[in-house]
């Protein structure tokens, strides 16, 4: 079967991988210039199952108040007239009580531990090399309050069966020995050994070209105008190169996704949330970190990538903006300074922001649509490259006819009843 992809980031590319895998004809178009250029290219580069969490959970609005009035709080909202704004926060806001939250933690979990698993089996049988670390993530709590906040975390990694390990600030030193110049600026922490770590851009650019060494085409600088509805399938996509058929279609475009489909009348309830990076060249190994740290003050997290370290955060509500402003660098820039004032040298690092797609319950959108022959891969949020290859399996196997390895029936579009 021919199967036309409509995006290249990390979730299109993983995707086209799995589908080639399972022998089907592959074309993936993208209006970039090279795999993983819009979202996937500076991400924090956490592959974190621990933390596959719901933003929507209780208490979410009254801390959302306090970090709006925060000076490097994690959250920011710039005003814009956009009715599904409005629509995709109600919805979220339904979702931050503990029974809503308790479903749809269990929803995103599995798919996080499954594609991790993926993930190591791909890199193994690949041979890809990404900055790759296996050392796991440190959440850091600067408060004592922090500290005695985490027993309903600790419950849910328990009833998951995630390793994670409660640590005093000399366990968080043993862990991240570049800490100990800084060991008065934290009380304690939670360690997550199963998590990795690696560039997600990296990753991407060479997994896509392992999957056209086999035959997967890729069609990049083509800008996508719209998908062509006949008589209740699709029937092609027009582009700037003009209409591309195949026989099934996947929609992976990311934050752009729900654009694409409401003109077939397909309404995803997807919404960009814009987060930022720097990358900082190393100048000190020994005072750099070794893994990632997430600093639970700011909700940042600082990443080892090689002789680089990658600084991510902020969730800002801005649209389709994609303006950098310097208070977000200001936030990442304070947050790293603060932990590793001599891992790297801020005066050369580069900025970037990218759109995150976010579902207003927390899990992506895997899976068919009422149109027979589309195929959707998108709304992971944060979690894109901790889901990537896990998304990109399952979604195969259902395209294939195959029961996917974990179950998938709550990661459709259908738990929205559409």
């Amino acid at each position: 079967m021919k199967i036309l992809i409509l995006g290249s980031g990390v979730i299109g590319t993983t995707t086209a991988h799995y589908l080639a895998e399972a022998g089907h004809e592959v074309e993936v178009v993208d209006r970039q210039k090279g795999a993983a250029f819009e979202t996937s290219f500076a991400n924090a580069g956490e592959v974190s199952p621990g933390y596959s969490s719901p933003w929507a959970g209780p208490g979410i609005p009254v801390k959302a108040i306090k970090w709006l009035l925060m000076t490097h709080g994690p959250l920011k909202i710039q005003p814009v007239l956009d009715s599904h704004l409005w629509t995709w926060i109600l919805s979220m806001l339904r979702n931050c009580t503990s029974a809503r939250y308790a479903v749809n933690k269990a929803r995103m979990v599995p798919i996080a531990e499954y594609s991790r698993d993926c993930l190591r089996a791909l890199r193994q049988s690949t041979g890809i090399t990404y900055d790759e670390r296996s050392q796991g993530t440190l959440q850091l709590f600067r408060t004592q309050k922090q500290v005695d906040g985490t027993g309903g975390d600790i419950e849910v990694l328990k009833q998951f069966g995630v390793p994670y390990e409660v640590l005093d600030p000399a366990g968080c030193i043993a862990a991240e020995p570049a800490l100990v110049s800084v060991r008065e600026k934290f009380k304690g922490g939670l360690r997550l050994p199963g998590d990795e770590t690696g560039d997600c851009q990296m990753f991407t650019t060479k997994l896509a070209e392992h999957a056209a060494a086999r035959g997967v085409t890729f069609r990049f600088d083509t800008k996508i105008d719209g998908i062509v509805l006949e008589a209740g399938r699709i029937a092609g996509v027009s582009t700037s190169a003009g209409l591309l058929t195949a026989d099934a279609y996947v929609v992976a475009l990311g934050s752009y996704s729900p654009k694409i489909l409401r003109p077939l009348g397909l309404s995803i309830p997807v919404y960009p949330i814009k987060g930022y990076s720097i990358t900082v060249p190393i100048t000190d190994p020994d005072g750099a970190p070794e893994s990632t740290i997430m600093d639970e003050s700011y909700k940042v997290a600082i990443t080892r990538l090689g002789n680089r370290i990658r600084v991510g955060g902020t969730a800002e509500i801005s649209g389709y903006d994609l303006q950098l402003r310097q208070a977000r660098r200001d936030t990442l820039e304070h947050s790293v300074g603060d932990l590793f004032p001599k891992g790297g040298d801020l005066s050369k690092a580069s900025f970037w922001c990218g759109l995150r797609p976010m579902t207003p319950d927390g899990p992506p959108i895997i899976g068919p649509t009422k149109f027979p022959n589309l195929y959707l891969n998108t709304g992971h949020g944060t979690l894109g490259w901790t889901m990537a290859c896990g998304s990109g399996k399952v979604l195969a196997d259902i395209i294939s006819g195959k029961k996917p390895e974990i179950d998938t029936r709550e990661l459709g579009l259908s738990r929205y009843g559409r």
